[in-house]
């Protein structure tokens, strides 16, 4: 079974070969960053599948918040390049959960918490957190919170 690093090697050849330069710009760019993720520290290591994709969680978030930056500079084409090279990174991504799937998680975690008002948004987050890592976004889970105690 291959690794999701041997994965994206092969894909950036295949994509080579098939003159993708979308593809393998963003592949390259992402084995870039894993490769950094891999010598930082004090010694070099491998990074297991969990950590390559939490690596390519972060580059898919920073296409988001680079489409929306250049939409708000009005640089539509440069949004629209950000936004495809986010798509081929969440080629493999496992598939994020539905706006109801995470209320769902949220609203049991509530109800095993005994949390009532804002001010255990902690409490539930640390019981949220797991359940959902690597298939909702941060920001969503910690606004389905917040969402789920202030109503």
């Amino acid at each position: 079974m291959t690794t999701l690093k041997e994965q994206l090697q092969e894909d950036l050849t295949a994509a080579i070969r098939n003159r993708d330069e979308l593809r393998s710009s963003t592949i390259r760019l992402t084995l870039a960053a894993v490769t950094s993720e891999e010598v930082a520290g004090t010694e070099k290591r491998e990074l297991s599948d969990d950590e390559v994709l939490k690596v390519l969680a972060r580059e898919a978030k920073k296409r988001r918040e680079a489409a929306a930056a250049f939409d708000n500079a009005g640089r539509t084409d440069q949004a629209a390049r950000e936004r495809a090279e986010g798509e081929v990174l969440a080629d493999y991504l496992p598939k994020q959960l539905s706006d109801e799937e995470l209320a769902a998680i949220v609203a049991a975690a509530v109800a095993e918490s005994g949390a009532t008002g804002p001010q255990a948004m902690g409490a539930v987050m640390k019981i949220v957190k797991p359940k959902v890592d690597g298939l909702a976004e941060g920001g969503r889970v910690a606004a389905a919170v917040k969402a789920a105690l202030s109503g």
